[in-house]
């Protein structure tokens, strides 16, 4: 019971180190990859044998400018795709997801304690009275009066996802409207800034 209790937090912190060492570089332009707030890359939808809904997500390392280019680009492929030449942008935004994570610790550090001590992932467990609350337990995995602001990080990450509409069409764009693109345009001057994913 208790090799399985000591056990949880390594495999926790396993799995940790290996999703930040996947994602220490930007999203490059591919489909999308996970799924729900993890998923990154690009997606598109038919709504209409002529209109899709694109979205480009990037990881924490994606600027925002890069997410709307990468998006734009795959309006423009995909426009391509179809069989069609331009493309309207019938609605167009950007998405900022904010996270706070925390870091370190009273014992992040190592020594006797730490992931680095003697006891590896095992850490103190005490319970302590405050008359407002009554006993409480102190956990390492959660803060708690005595040790807030005691080592601890503390850092916002920030994440991008463009979405837009977009309705397709043949021949030259229309010249009053701004928000069309000439696909085979778009394609020729964004694509020399367009990160491919690394062969595996």
């Amino acid at each position: 019971m208790i090799k399985g209790t000591l056990m949880r937090p390594a495999l926790a912190a396993l799995v940790a180190a290996t999703a930040l060492s996947g994602c220490m570089t930007a999203t490059p332009y591919q489909p999308a990859t996970g799924a729900g707030q993890s998923r990154t890359g690009y997606s598109d939808e038919q709504i209409e044998s002529n209109r899709f809904r694109v979205s480009f997500a990037g990881n924490s390392l994606t600027a925002r400018e890069t997410v709307e280019r990468y998006l734009l680009y795959r309006a423009a492929e995909l426009t391509l795709q179809q069989g069609f030449d331009h493309f309207v942008l019938v609605t167009r935004d950007t998405e900022k997801r904010t996270d706070t994570v925390r870091t370190g610790g009273a014992w992040a550090g190592g020594g006797a304690w730490g992931p680095g001590g003697g006891f590896g992932y095992w850490s103190p467990y005490w319970r302590y009275y405050r008359p407002q609350w009554g006993w409480r337990s102190w956990d390492p995995f959660f803060d708690d009066p005595f040790w807030n602001d005691r080592g601890f990080d503390y850092r916002t990450i920030n994440r991008y996802e463009a979405m837009a509409e977009i309705v397709m069409g043949k021949g030259p764009k229309p010249a009053d409207n701004v928000r069309a693109f000439d696909a085979h345009e778009v394609v020729d001057r964004l694509g020399k800034a367009i990160q491919m994913p690394q062969p595996r």
